[in-house]
């Protein structure tokens, strides 16, 4: 499999932005009509829709058409025939918030991680209601709405907002420490958006126990591109290939959160 260049990695970005604003104008053209079916997948509260699959899809088949050598894993099914990040792989998650779609028709996001054997070269989380496309390249930094992101900043632990899912205190009582230590604690629900928000400085780091590759690939590449840090729960490097916990944030937050919880 013949691997790109810079060059046309700058291109498949742009192509990338236009199919993901593409896939939200449908996106929001189901919303309006309400026409959408809802259904369940591994428990009663992991929710999917036919617009999920409809853009997925709609993916698949831009990518199969223009670059015939990439491949895509995305969460409604794509990803059964990714065995290997070899060569360029496209990794998606085509509505990241899905029970915030359903819900409250707002905060959720499409979200692509492209990434070179294995390692990250494009980022894009779109907040399709906000109209907010965080994008990155390898090497070029990254940008919110074409406005470039400046590096991240390290503030200390207790001027910190963190944001994780409340029920995973029930996990790991150790996350208490942290809530005692910092200025406060938000949940939104939509990782892609959370990494991005950690890639603008919104919040100071994410923590997730249970996600898989396509929940974070795009923030990721988002978040390295601005000097972010992000491994799993025992401090060693993310797999894109399963699911995994997650602590993403500035550098020094992450080393403070990671000797709390590790205490």
């Amino acid at each position: 499999m013949m691997k790109e260049s810079v060059l046309d990695f700058v291109k498949i970005k742009q192509t990338a932005e236009t199919w993901t604003r593409e896939a939200g104008e449908y996106i929001k053209d189901q919303m309006a009509s309400s026409s959408f079916a809802i259904s369940t997948k591994a428990n009663p509260h992991d929710l999917v829709t036919d617009v999920d699959k409809n853009v997925e899809a709609f993916f698949l088949d831009k990518i199969r058409k223009t670059y015939p050598d990439h491949r895509l894993m995305g969460e409604e099914g794509s990803f059964e025939e990714i065995k290997d990040l070899n060569g360029t792989v496209w990794i998606l998650d085509p509505i990241d918030g899905t029970i915030n779609f359903v819900h409250q028709s707002s905060h959720f996001a499409i979200s692509i991680g492209i990434y070179q054997d294995g390692h990250p070269v494009i980022g894009i989380v779109y907040d399709v209601m906000n109209n907010d496309m965080y994008s990155s390249l390898k090497g070029e930094g990254a940008t919110l709405n074409e406005e470039k992101i400046p590096p991240i900043i390290n503030h200390s632990l207790n001027e910190s907002i963190l944001s994780f899912n409340s029920g995973w205190m029930l996990e790991d009582r150790r996350l208490e420490r942290l809530v005692k230590e910092v200025r406060g604690v938000r949940s939104y629900g939509v990782a892609a958006l959370e990494m991005a928000y950690v890639a603008v400085g919104k919040l100071d780091a994410y923590i997730s126990f249970n996600l898989a590759p396509w929940d974070i690939a795009g923030g990721y590449a988002l978040l390295v591109e601005v000097g972010g840090k992000a491994t799993n729960y025992e401090g060693k490097p993310l797999d894109f290939l399963k699911k995994d916990t997650l602590i993403a944030a500035s550098p020094s937050i992450h080393k403070d959160i990671f000797n709390i919880i590790t205490k």
